[in-house]
């Protein structure tokens, strides 16, 4: 081979490692964004699924107790002490990421199917969502207070569907407060309660005794303890960019089971969640129009003060933004802005659109934006009975 053959050789043989590299990190790139897209597009998937479980049994257990009359729980200051320790009203901030969750030297958070809280949660402009919802026993329905009990005896007019570890809350209409109770035992028609993992004898207005001691008192089926079949939960989004949720009750770890006063991680990735109120506004049950909770009259603390509008909420539409882990080198992979409730109005004509805005360098990853809207059957069923 001659010099001229050999260096021709090398020309082909170099230019072809060349295109074979180019192709090679062409196709790495590729993989790397298809694999952080569909990354993007499983977490939102979980996360929709884990949202929607959650949301559509909301009101489940409590709702009955407001139609078609008041039996004192929607709106209703929620009691719930274990042993010496008060669980609610809460004195401390929530763990993170709820440490903004309902500022103020005592957070009291009243008793409703599904609340808003405004770009509460550590991730800024990231709303937070309150969702209670039980298993109650005989389809959740409120009993009766029949004879004048004491601060551990709660007499009904029946016991059925109640078992030992079930919880309930005993409130009264036009009584603030509404206390969180374990049942030690059933012993008909009465409950004892006193001594068990949940025992609320003293509200912040009133006690287990003065309410026991009243027929116009009821109490309210929410589910048991050792199922740990009573959600009444937060979700909120962190400063890491993870979803978590937070037990307000802290049923595992009172039940001596694993967990405690801590949130737990759902799905990391998700960097924006926003939600607005779907509302009844004919009583009917059929929607009617869009609320956000930075509306007038529909911010949180104002939805906690009124049961007729807790009643009228019977959906939710929440938006969440998901990015994928892949940081690209080009800029501007992503737009600048990303848009949430894009053309939706409030029941005024407002609209409720709103913007995320992504800096120089969130542009080098890439986002997907879920939104999906979930009716409330509980709330939906009663309103139009």
């Amino acid at each position: 081979m001659t010099l001229v053959e050999l260096m021709l050789a090398l020309l082909i043989g170099l230019g072809t490692v060349l295109a074979v590299t180019s192709l090679l990190i062409s196709s790495e790139n590729h993989k790397r964004t298809t694999t952080s897209t569909n990354d993007a597009e499983q977490t939102g998937a979980y996360t929709f699924y884990a949202l929607d479980k959650v949301l559509r049994g909301a009101g489940s257990a409590i709702a009955q107790s407001a139609f078609p009359s008041d039996r004192g729980v929607l709106g209703c200051t929620l009691n719930a002490t274990s042993g010496a320790t008060t669980i609610l009203p809460r004195t401390t901030p929530f763990p993170a990421p709820f440490g903004g969750f309902l500022p103020g030297a005592t957070a009291t958070l009243t008793v409703a199917p599904l609340l808003i809280a405004q770009t509460q949660s550590a991730m800024p402009g990231s709303d937070v969502l309150v969702v209670m919802g039980g298993s109650g026993a005989a389809g959740g329905v409120s009993r009766q207070v029949t004879v004048p009990g004491s601060a551990t005896v709660i007499s009904l007019d029946n016991t059925v569907g109640f078992t030992n570890n079930d919880l309930a809350l005993v409130s009264q209409s036009g009584t603030v407060d509404c206390l969180l109770e374990e049942v030690a035992t059933v012993a008909p028609p009465a409950l004892n309660v006193g001594g068990t993992t949940y025992y609320t004898a003293n509200g912040t207005t009133t006690t287990l005794a003065t309410l026991s001691a009243n027929t116009a008192s009821y109490v309210t089926p929410l589910g048991n303890a050792a199922a740990n079949n009573v959600q009444f939960m937060l979700f909120g989004v962190g400063t890491d960019r993870t979803l978590y949720s937070y037990d307000l009750l802290q049923n595992l770890k009172w039940v001596g089971l694993s967990g405690g006063d801590v949130s737990q991680a759902i799905a990391d990735g998700v960097v924006q969640m926003n939600a607005i109120y779907g509302l009844d506004t004919t009583g009917t049950g059929v929607f009617g129009a869009w609320a956000g909770p930075g509306d007038a009259g529909w911010d949180i603390n104002s939805v906690m003060a009124s049961a007729v509008k807790m009643r009228q909420i019977i959906s939710v539409r929440v938006a969440l933004v998901v990015r994928g882990e892949y940081y690209d080198k080009n800029p501007n992979v992503s737009p600048p802005t990303l848009t949430l409730f894009n053309g939706l109005v409030n029941g005024g004509g407002t609209s409720l659109q709103q913007t995320v805005n992504l800096s120089a360098v969130d542009q080098h990853y890439r986002y997907r934006v879920f939104e999906f809207t979930v009716p409330l059957r509980n709330m939906i069923l009663l309103a139009g009975a």
